[in-house]
C-alpha cells in the first residue's frame, strides 16, 4: 500500500511499523496475522486496538508491542489501528506476505470517537444528532477522580448528587432529586434502577475501574428511543471486551478522608479490584470481575432550622421563642422533629402566657440526630462474569452475571439507609451484523436496610412515650413554670427536659438496644394507630425484594429497504413486587388487612407493574451526506395508563468535516416509577400513597382533601382568633380543597440546537448546545387532609382540620366532638405547565505540545409560573456552573498531569424533607500520574477537594469534604 508523501510532511507524523513484517499463516481456514507496533520515538506501543472492519475479530498490542489476531475473513482484510493519544487509521492488507507500513498522527484532543447512545447505533460523535458526551479511558486516566464515575462530575452539562461514597446520582437540564427518576442508567444496556427502593445505584453494582471502556452522556430527553426515565438525559456504562483485553489487571486505590476531624475522625479510604480475561482463539472468551471498597462516610449533620419561628407552622405570635428556643425547631438532619411535615408536633392549648388566657403553642417532639442514627462505616463488593461465543465473523452471544452488595445513604421522601442491600442482574445479548436482542432479569434485596425517620419517631415513642402523653407532661410543666413566674424561653426548656424524662440517648446501651430492636421490626405504623395487633413499639425496617424482567430487541432494516436507513426495536418491561405490607401492599387485600401478614407469613399476592414499547427511527443523508436527517416514532403502552406516541425529529448540516450544526425537537413521557405508582407507606402519622387511582379508594384524599400548607395557615388564623370552634368556622374559606387530579405520564417537549467543531488546526474543539423545556403532568408529592367521617365542606370537616382534634376528641363544653383527620402524602401531576431552558459550552485548546487547556460552562433557568401549584416542583439546579482543567497527560515521557476548578453558584433546593439554601461551592482537584511500562504498572496520586473547602450538594445531602488517594493499577499481566 502506498502512503501519500503529504502525509509524510507532517510534523506531528509517527511513523508505525509493523515489526517483523506482517506475518500470515493459513491455519483450517483461518489466517493468523501479527506484527509489532511503535511510537514516534521507536518504543514499543502496548494497548493499540487492533481490528478487523466487518467482523468481530480483533486485539490489542501487549506491552512490547506485539499483537495476533486470528481470523477467516477473505482478502482483502481492512484493519483498523486506534489507540488513546492518536488518531485512528484503517489500512488494507491484499494479500498473505504483504508488506505494510503505517502511520498515525498524534492526536490530542478526540473528535472522531465513535458513539452509540445518541442513536442506538455507531456513528461519529461530532455528527450526533442530540448533545453527547463521552468519557473514555483517557479521560478516566486524566481526570483527578478517585474512580471513573466521579469523573462524570466534571462533564459539561452534568449535576452530580453525592448520597453516599458508595453512590452518586447525576442528572442534566435541571429538576434534580437524590433518587432520579428521570434520568436513565445503563451498564451495556442494563437499566441500573433499584426499582422498589425507587433510586438509581450508579456504580454501586456497576463495572469496576478494571473493566470500564468508557461512559456516553445524553443530556436531555431521549424518550423517543429509550422510553421511560428518560426525560432528562441518559448514561451508558460501556466495559471492556474479553477477546480484545485480555490478562490479568490490578487496581488498588488507599485514601483518606474527613482530614479536618470535624464530624469524625480522619479516616482511610480503600478499594481493591481485579480483572481477568482470556480468549480462546476467536470464539470463545470469558471475563471476571471483582472489587471490594470500604470507608467512612460523608457525614449529614447540618443543624440549619427549617421551620424558624416567623413561619405559621411554628409560632410567630410569641416571638420570645426564637433562634435556639424555637419550641417548633425542624433541623435539616434532625428527625422525629419534623414539624413541617405536621407529623411530630404537638399542640399545647389552654395556656396563660404574658397575661393572654386560652393561647396555644405548638411544640415539636425532640427527635435524635442523622448522625447518631447512622453508621458512617459503608462497603461495597461487587463481581461480575461473562462468557462470550462468536458462532460467526459477525455474531456475538453473551451471558452476563452481576452482583452488589453495598452500604450507604440516600434521601427519598425521608433519608434511608442502605445496609447490605444485594441487586443480581442476569443478562443475555445476541449480536449480530444488523440486529441486537438483550434480555435480564435483575434481583432486588433491601437486607438489613432501614428507614431513617420512623426510627426516630419510634425511639421517641417507646422511650418518650406517645405525642399525648409527652404532651401531658410538657403542658403541666409548662404551667408550672410559667405560674412559677420563668420567663417562656426557659419555661418551655424546662418543660422539654421534664417531658424527656426516660428517653433513651445517644451512645447508651439502652439507646442501642432500642434502636436494634426498632430496626428489625417491618411495621412503621405506631403502637396504638391502625394497627391493634402491632408490636409493642413500631419499627423501621425496609424490606423490599423486586424482580425486574426485561426484553429488547433491534433490527437495522437499511439494505432491505435501501432508500434510507431504517431502525426499528422493541420492548416489554414487568416489575414483579414482593409484597412487604409496609412499602408495597396487595391491594386486593381489605384496607383494614393490607399491612397484616397472613398465616403463611406472607403479605398477599404479588404485584405487577408491566410497560411495552416499539420505535422506528428513519435517518437519510443528502448533498454528498452534508445533511443528514433523522425521524424516529416511538409507542409505549402501561394497562394503568393511556398510551403515549413519541416522536423526534433532527438534522445535522456538515459543510466541513470539522463544523456540524444540529437542530432536534422531540417529545417524551415518563410513566411514573415504582415508587411514585405503588408505593403505600405509613410514615408516622403520614402514609404516602402511590399515583394510581386505585389505592384512593375508601381512602379519599383525590376527591375529599384539603391542602396541608392551607391547613397550617387556617390553624394559625384561629390561634390567634382564641382557638374556639366559631374561630375555626369564621376562618373556613383559608381551607383550600385538594383536587387532586387523575394521575397521568409525566411529558415533556424538548427543542435543542447545538455546534461541534474543531479549528485553529485542530488545535482547538468547540461543543456548544442549547435547549428549552415545556413539561406537563410534572409528577411530584403533596401532602393532603382528609376529615374522618366527613366531608369537605361540612362544619365536622372545618373542625377536624384545628390541631386540637389531631387524634379523636370528645365534645366539652367549648368544643365539638370530632373525628379528627387521616394524612397523606400523595404522588400526582402538578396543574401548571413547567418551562425551562438553557445552554452549555465546552472548550478544549491544545495550545503547546501536549499541554491543553478545558473548559465548561452551564446555565438552566426555571421561568416562573404566575400561579402557584398544588406542590413545589423543586427545580433544584444551580442557575451558573462551570469546570476548568489545565494538565499534559505526558510532560516527559510517561509522566502527567492534572488540575480542576469546580465552581457552582448557590440555589435554592426544595423537597418533601428538606428545604434550604445551597451555598456555592469552589473546589480544586488535582492528580498526577505516572506509567511504569516495564512492570506494566502506572500510579495516579491525586485529591478531590484539594483545599478541603467543605461544601454540600443538596439541603439535608452530607457534608463533602477533601478526599486524598494513591491508586495503583497494574495491567495486561498474564496476557499470554
Amino acid at each position: 500500500m502506498k502512503i501519500s508523501t503529504s502525509i509524510l510532511k507532517k510534523p506531528l507524523l509517527l511513523l508505525l511499523f509493523l515489526l517483523p513484517l506482517l506475518s500470515v499463516a493459513q491455519l483450517n481456514g483461518n489466517y493468523i496475522l501479527s506484527g509489532v507496533v511503535k511510537d514516534d520515538s521507536g518504543q514499543a506501543l502496548p494497548g493499540v486496538s487492533v481490528k478487523i472492519t466487518g467482523s468481530t475479530s480483533g486485539t490489542i498490542s501487549d506491552a512490547q508491542g506485539r499483537f495476533s489476531v486470528t481470523t477467516n475473513a477473505k482478502f482483502p482484510l481492512k484493519l483498523v489501528f486506534s489507540s488513546i493519544g492518536f488518531k485512528p487509521q484503517e489500512f488494507e492488507v491484499s494479500k498473505p506476505g504483504s508488506q505494510l507500513s503505517v502511520q498515525l498522527v498524534t492526536q490530542s484532543m478526540i473528535v472522531n470517537e465513535v458513539v452509540v447512545t445518541a442513536s442506538r447505533q455507531e456513528e461519529k460523535i461530532m455528527r450526533s444528532p442530540v448533545a453527547i458526551e463521552k468519557l473514555d479511558i483517557r479521560a478516566i486516566r486524566n481526570s483527578p477522580a478517585p474512580s471513573f464515575y466521579d469523573a462524570l462530575e466534571n462533564v459539561k452539562g452534568v449535576q452530580m448528587t453525592t448520597s453516599s461514597l458508595t453512590f452518586k446520582v447525576p442528572n442534566t437540564r435541571g429538576f434534580n432529586i437524590p433518587n432520579n427518576f428521570r434520568f436513565l442508567q445503563l451498564v451495556d444496556g442494563v437499566d441500573m434502577q433499584a426499582a422498589t427502593l425507587g433510586v438509581p445505584l450508579g456504580n454501586a453494582i456497576g463495572p469496576t475501574e478494571l473493566d470500564i471502556s468508557s461512559v456516553e452522556i445524553t443530556p436531555g430527553a431521549a424518550s423517543a428511543l429509550y422510553g421511560m426515565n428518560a426525560i432528562n438525559g441518559m448514561a451508558n456504562l460501556l466495559t471492556k471486551s474479553p477477546f480484545t483485553y485480555q490478562g490479568l489487571s490490578i487496581y488498588q486505590r488507599t485514601g483518606v478522608n474527613h482530614v479536618d476531624g470535624i464530624d469524625v475522625g480522619p479516616s482511610v479510604l480503600t478499594e481493591t479490584a481485579l480483572r481477568y480475561a482470556k480468549a480462546f482463539g476467536d470464539k470463545w472468551a470469558f471475563k471476571v470481575n471483582g472489587s471490594y471498597m470500604h470507608g467512612t462516610d460523608w457525614i449529614s449533620n447540618t443543624k440549619l432550622d427549617q421551620n424558624p419561628n416567623n413561619l405559621n407552622s411554628a409560632n410567630p405570635g410569641f416571638p420570645q421563642l426564637n433562634g435556639a428556643n424555637n419550641t417548633a425547631y425542624d433541623g435539616w438532619n434532625k428527625y422525629g422533629d419534623d414539624a413541617l411535615a405536621g407529623s411530630n408536633v404537638v399542640s399545647i392549648g389552654g395556656l396563660t402566657i404574658n397575661g393572654k388566657p386560652n393561647q396555644t403553642m405548638r411544640v415539636a417532639r425532640t427527635g435524635y440526630y442523622e448522625k447518631d442514627l447512622v453508621s458512617p462505616s459503608v462497603k461495597n463488593l461487587k463481581f461480575d462474569a461473562s462468557l462470550h461465543f462468536r458462532p460467526g465473523k459477525n455474531t456475538e452471544i453473551a451471558y452476563t452475571y452481576r452482583i452488589g452488595d453495598m452500604d450507604g445513604t440516600f434521601q427519598r421522601g425521608n433519608k434511608i439507609r442502605l445496609q447490605d442491600v444485594i441487586v443480581q442482574n442476569h443478562s443475555l445479548d445476541i449480536k449480530g451484523k444488523n440486529f441486537k436482542i438483550l434480555t435480564y432479569v435483575s434481583l432486588e434485596n433491601t437486607g438489613k436496610s432501614y428507614n431513617v425517620k420512623p426510627l426516630a419517631d419510634n425511639l421517641d415513642l417507646a422511650s418518650g412515650g406517645s405525642n399525648t402523653a409527652w404532651a401531658a407532661k410538657y403542658k403541666a410543666a409548662l404551667v408550672s413554670q410559667l405560674n412559677s413566674g420563668v420567663d417562656l424561653a426557659l419555661a418551655t426548656q424546662a418543660a422539654r427536659a421534664a417531658a424527656d424524662a426516660g428517653r433513651v440517648l445517644p451512645g447508651t446501651q439502652a439507646f442501642n438496644d432500642l434502636k436494634n430492636t426498632i430496626i428489625g421490626i417491618n411495621n412503621w405504623d405506631i403502637k396504638s394507630s391502625t394497627i391493634p395487633d402491632a408490636p409493642a413499639t413500631g419499627g423501621a425496617a425496609l424490606i423490599q425484594n423486586s424482580r425486574l424482567y426485561h426484553t429488547e430487541g433491534q433490527w437495522d432494516l437499511s439494505k432491505t429497504v435501501k432508500i434510507f436507513d431504517l431502525l426499528v426495536g422493541a420492548d416489554a418491561r414487568i416489575y414483579q413486587i414482593i409484597p412487604d405490607g409496609n412499602n408495597f401492599v396487595d391491594f386486593s387485600r381489605p384496607i383494614a388487612d393490607r399491612n397484616k401478614p397472613l398465616p403463611d407469613g406472607s403479605f398477599g399476592n404479588d404485584v405487577y407493574y408491566k410497560k411495552f414499547g416499539s420505535f422506528a427511527q428513519v435517518t437519510k443523508t443528502f448533498f454528498e451526506e452534508k445533511l443528514k436527517l433523522f425521524g424516529s416514532l416511538r409507542f409505549d403502552y402501561n394497562p394503568d395508563f393511556d398510551p403515549k406516541f413519541t416522536p423526534r425529529i433532527a438534522a445535522v448540516y456538515s459543510p466541513a468535516d470539522n463544523h456540524n450544526f444540529r437542530i432536534t425537537y422531540q417529545k417524551g413521557y415518563r410513566f411514573p416509577a415504582l415508587f411514585e405508582a405503588l408505593s403505600y407507606v405509613n410514615n408516622g402519622r403520614v402514609r404516602r400513597v402511590g399515583s394510581l387511582p386505585y389505592i384512593d379508594q375508601g381512602l379519599g384524599y383525590l376527591e375529599n382533601s384539603y391542602t396541608q400548607a392551607s391547613v397550617v395557615n387556617f390553624n394559625a388564623a384561629v390561634a390567634a382568633a382564641g382557638n374556639t370552634d366559631a374561630a375555626a368556622l369564621a376562618n373556613r374559606n383559608l381551607l383550600q380543597v385538594a383536587d387532586l387530579p387523575k394521575a397521568q405520564p409525566e411529558g415533556i417537549s424538548s427543542f435543542e440546537a447545538g455546534y461541534k467543531g474543531v479549528l485553529f488546526d485542530n488545535k482547538v474543539v468547540v461543543d456548544l448546545d442549547a435547549y428549552s423545556n415545556i413539561y406537563t403532568g410534572f409528577l411530584g408529592q403533596v401532602q393532603v387532609y382528609v376529615p374522618k367521617n366527613s366531608m369537605i365542606g361540612s362544619d365536622a370537616a372545618v373542625l377536624a382540620m384545628l390541631d386540637r382534634n389531631r387524634d379523636a376528641t370528645t365534645a366539652t363544653s367549648t368544643t365539638a366532638a370530632s373525628a379528627g383527620q387521616d394524612r397523606y402524602r400523595v404522588y400526582t401531576n402538578a396543574k401548571n405547565k413547567y418551562h425551562n431552558f438553557g445552554s452549555a459550552i465546552g472548550i478544549t485548546y491544545n495550545f503547546y505540545q501536549k499541554y491543553s487547556i478545558a473548559g465548561n460552562a452551564s446555565f438552566n433557568k426555571l421561568v416562573a409560573n404566575n400561579t402557584s401549584d398544588i406542590f413545589v416542583t423543586g427545580f433544584n439546579t444551580p442557575i451558573l456552573s462551570t469546570n476548568l482543567s489545565f494538565g499534559n497527560r505526558e510532560i516527559i515521557k510517561n509522566l502527567g498531569f492534572n488540575v480542576i476548578y469546580k465552581w457552582q453558584q448557590g440555589f435554592l433546593w426544595e423537597s418533601p424533607l428538606v428545604t434550604g439554601s445551597v451555598p456555592a461551592v469552589h473546589t480544586f482537584d488535582a492528580q498526577v500520574s505516572l506509567r511504569v511500562p516495564q512492570y506494566k504498572a502506572s500510579v495516579k496520586m491525586g485529591a478531590t477537594d484539594l483545599l478541603n473547602r467543605r461544601y454540600i450538594q443538596y439541603a439535608g445531602g452530607p457534608t463533602l469534604g477533601g478526599l486524598y488517594y494513591v491508586a495503583i493499577t497494574l495491567d495486561g499481566l498474564l496476557e499470554k
